[in-house]
């Protein structure tokens, strides 16, 4: 790994709480371990792609972005790696609690509810998102020009919810309230030396929420990958739990983004790599709460 590179993953690891153990060296980033081999024999072949549309750009560019999967792995994977972590197959045949079925069942029913421009609450959540966003800015309508500076593909950001639905909307409002810091950070751009040609904030986070759903398995009655199952008894600890690993994610996706020097064209590749670092996390025994996990450290309060 270049000097440019390993200043650039310290900047990030500066700011981590000073709780956490150290962290491997940059060294053991591109080391294959077991859990590496694991999960490669595990992923599907299954493609991300962005949502249908994201920016004017991006649009003219469609076929280009999903076949340019080119560039560094900058596996920021290696510094969240813990020692000393195996996996309990028994703990994993566990069936679900009557509770955790029932924050499970809550769940699936928010993926299943679309965005809605005609409804008042969906409108409203909507605003929220954009006062969150530009508190001094007046918003001149519901449809405007202006959504473009947040990341949104055209004047109405109603079209974009079609790939995820209103629970795209809930995540992205939830960051705004939950921690704003490093919501307006990710949305201005504001750490690490950035692209030419950035990832549009809006978009990505639609991608991100749809990413989450498809990794965890949430639309199966039960998850039945690793992560979904360990997933499910972390939503059990904290109802909350989607929306804050939604938060983690982001902040994760964009780390590595940094760490790749990446472009939009390889937007895709590093949401890839941000998938597995979040697979590997969702494995590791002594998560016992969404907070414990390594890129929840990322966020800032």
């Amino acid at each position: 790994m270049g000097k440019k590179n390993q200043t650039l993953i310290f900047g990030h690891l500066m700011r981590l709480k000073k709780s956490r153990q150290c962290f491997p060296s940059c060294s053991s980033l591109r080391r294959v371990d077991e859990d590496e081999v694991y999960w490669r024999s595990e992923k599907s072949n299954e493609e991300l792609e962005w949502s249908y549309n994201s920016t004017h750009v991006i649009s003219q560019l469609t076929q280009c972005f999903t076949n340019a999967m080119v560039g560094p792995r900058a596996w920021l994977a290696g510094l969240f790696n813990r020692s000393a972590n195996k996996r309990t197959e028994k703990s994993l045949d566990k069936p679900l609690t009557p509770f955790q079925e029932q924050r499970l069942k809550k769940l699936q029913e928010r993926l299943q509810t679309p965005f809605d421009e005609t409804r008042p609450d969906h409108q409203e959540a909507l605003r929220s998102l954009w006062n969150a966003a530009f508190p001094d800015v007046a918003l001149a309508g519901l449809i405007s020009e202006q959504w473009k500076e947040m990341g949104w593909q055209g004047p109405n950001p109603s079209t974009d919810f079609r790939g995820c639905g209103f629970i795209a909307l809930e995540n992205l409002l939830f960051f705004a309230r939950t921690y704003p810091v490093s919501f307006r950070r990710l949305l201005f751009k504001q750490g690490g030396k950035r692209a030419t040609w950035e990832y549009p904030f809006a978009v990505a986070g639609i991608n991100v929420s749809f990413m989450l759903i498809q990794m965890l398995d949430l639309q199966s009655e039960k998850p039945k990958c690793l992560p979904g199952k360990n997933f499910v008894r972390l939503l059990g600890e904290d109802e909350a739990a989607f929306d804050v690993l939604f938060c983690a994610a982001f902040e994760l996706m964009d780390a590595q983004w940094l760490a790749m020097q990446a472009s939009y064209m390889e937007f895709n590749e590093v949401l890839k790599v941000t998938r597995e670092q979040l697979e590997r996390e969702l494995s590791l025994e002594d998560v016992h709460r969404i907070k414990d996990l390594p890129a929840y450290n990322l966020l800032y309060q």
